[in-house]
């Protein structure tokens, strides 16, 4: 062996060491004076983290073990490793909703490279400012209530009569998320790019339900991974994607109609101003196949191995679904009161029904409610924070049909002390 070869050999230990050296010390406890005003936590393993810990299966529906043992040593937030990223975590609902509401103010979305490497770098979930909401108005165009009700309403409720009555024959049972799944994702997928998936023996409905195995796996891409067939099954619909949207955008103008949410995102594209480009347009496409399918399969399934578990529940959703017919042209007097202050049979307290609908609902609800309801926080903050109070006389509440006072409430104010 030569002296050079030797000297570089030792030359790389060293430069690995330092590094390994570095690393421990970012992850061990001597952090720099600035960095002891960030949350408590552990780093874990250099390179590694507490990643394989995090992504160790529960076998309970409680709050994950990872989550639950940090929560018990460090309070709400804390700090972590996961797949070589550090991060704070919010475990605290308050926090949390101040981050969301604070998006683009204070806060920046963030996802980890390996969901950017499923659903794209140029997919929705990443875009900002006046890009999002251009794109999320679009989606809204095919998913919003007025295309719930016209199209999407009758569709989804004849494939779940049909898929129900299939389920009548399969002696065998069912797989109750797989199955929703197929039925759901036939749906979407006629709806958003008019592909029949039954008709190609659920070819991609099988390339979706790869990525939603490996979506969360770690992200090792080698062969037989969960990850890597995650990945192949995105190459696959993107390839399914890139020629129809070259068939139809390479179709003649006059021959092209606007049939399904592919057309509306090819027009979008065609704008002279549009900056909805092919990537964007590609990534949103598959995107809103696994997303429009995944998490509302699962949930039914949830759904059903709970009631399966608690026939009381069953049978009061039965009751409530089955109810009673409303001739048509029937009047209906609703009475939100009922509601509002009938305790019998919930823990609730009076005024404290989760139906409360002191405002209205639907379309019809009160065009002044946010108006209404500004000017009793406003008041009630400025009187709680300076001012205490004396009930004097009064006070006595009937209803007539709505509510009164018929003596009236007198108070005396005070100035805190």
């Amino acid at each position: 062996m030569s002296m050079h070869y030797l000297t570089a050999v030792v030359s790389l230990i060293l430069v690995v060491a330092i590094l390994l050296i570095r690393l421990a010390s970012k992850w061990g406890n001597g952090r720099p004076c600035k960095a002891r005003l960030l949350p408590p936590g552990s780093r874990g393993l250099p390179l590694l983290g507490e990643t394989l810990e995090f992504f160790t299966a529960a076998p309970t529906l409680e709050l994950l073990p990872f989550l639950k043992r940090r929560l018990d040593r460090y309070g709400p937030i804390f700090v972590t490793s996961l797949v070589g990223e550090e991060m704070i975590v919010s475990l605290d609902p308050a926090f949390s909703a101040r981050v969301l509401q604070q998006e683009e103010r204070a806060f920046q979305i963030w996802y980890p490279s390996s969901f950017m490497r499923v659903f794209g770098a140029d997919n929705i979930i990443n875009a900002l400012g006046p890009l999002h909401r251009h794109i999320r108005s679009l989606v809204l165009r095919l998913f919003g209530p007025e295309s719930l009700r016209r199209a999407l309403l009758h569709d989804v409720q004849s494939a779940a009569r049909d898929e129900l009555q299939s389920w009548l024959h399969r002696r065998q049972g069912v797989e109750v998320r797989a199955a929703t799944s197929r039925m759901i994702f036939s749906v979407t997928a006629k709806k958003l790019i008019s592909h029949d998936d039954a008709a190609s023996g659920g070819s991609m409905w099988k390339c979706f339900d790869a990525c939603t195995r490996g979506l969360l796996a770690f992200p090792l891409c080698v062969p037989g991974t969960a990850f890597y067939k995650c990945m192949q099954g995105r190459k696959n619909v993107m390839r399914t994607l890139k020629q129809q949207l070259d068939e139809r955008r390479n179709a003649a103008v006059a021959i092209r109609e606007t049939v399904d949410f592919f057309d509306l995102v090819i027009d979008e594209m065609d704008r002279p101003d549009s900056e909805l480009n092919e990537n964007i347009a590609l990534d949103l496409l598959f995107l809103l196949l696994f997303a429009s399918h995944e998490t509302t399969s699962m949930g039914l399934t949830a759904i059903l191995k709970f009631l399966s578990d608690n026939p009381k529940a069953l049978q009061e959703l039965t009751e409530e679904h089955e109810g009673y017919t409303i001739p048509e042209g029937s009047k209906i007097m609703i009475c939100p009161s009922a509601a509002h202050l009938n305790t019998e049979g919930t823990p609730e307290p009076v005024g404290g029904s989760k139906d409360f609908m002191a405002f209205g609902g639907g379309l019809r609800l009160c065009v002044g409610a946010d108006f209404a309801k500004l000017q009793m926080a406003t008041f009630l903050h400025c009187l709680v924070i300076k001012y205490r109070w004396e009930a004097i006389s009064g006070g006595r509440m009937v209803y007539y049909p709505g509510l009164r006072f018929p003596d009236g409430f007198h108070i005396r104010l005070l100035v805190k002390d």
